[in-house]
């Protein structure tokens, strides 16, 4: 079987994403449900707080919406192939091949237009910039002093996954104007 179900009862390949298939409550449920540093962390902390930090940090910098909405989806694809850690990914090329494929779906169907490098690297740096102090307050050990780069300061705290998915679909709603 080469499809997962997800939440909504989809039946979904994601090696082979269809842009149709691809649902906003799949990705906000999942990304809550989807613990930071592979559950390396002091308390659970999800990948959808994470990825709400990063849209509220690219809103602080004043980014464009895309760049806003690109950080809210950044780790979209974790929603239907799950995480792998950052040393073992460049040993999967595949994986990395089916990864991009996917996230650049995700980012296809809710920015409608493509990312140009500029936009990429203001959504990878405040990546960088929010795990940086995600280790440097979550994990046993400081990565960078990236954090510093930061205007706002991400909430940390457990957060009930049922809150985290309920802020990101608001999130999307009120800037996508879709339910």
């Amino acid at each position: 079987m080469s499809e997962i179900t997800t939440y909504t009862g989809k039946l979904f390949d994601p090696t082979n994403p269809n842009i149709d298939g691809i649902d906003i409550v799949d990705i906000a449920h999942a990304l809550s449900l989807l613990c930071r540093g592979n559950g390396h962390v002091k308390h659970f902390y999800s990948v959808g707080q994470h990825s709400i930090s990063c849209y509220r940090e690219a809103k602080a910098r004043n980014y464009s919406k895309k760049v806003q909405l690109a950080c809210l989806f950044h780790d979209g694809s974790e929603a239907y192939l799950s995480d792998i850690t950052r040393p073992v990914k460049p040993k999967l090329p595949e994986y990395l091949i089916i990864e991009d494929k996917l996230q650049n779906i995700i980012w296809q169907k809710f920015i409608k237009e493509p990312l140009s490098e500029k936009d990429l690297k203001q959504v990878f740096a405040i990546d960088d910039d929010i795990l940086s102090y995600e280790f440097e307050h979550l994990m046993p050990k400081q990565i960078s002093d990236n954090y510093k780069n930061l205007l706002t300061k991400p909430d940390l705290s457990f957060v009930n996954p049922a809150l985290v998915k309920k802020e990101f679909l608001d999130i999307v709603e009120k800037e996508l104007k879709i339910k």
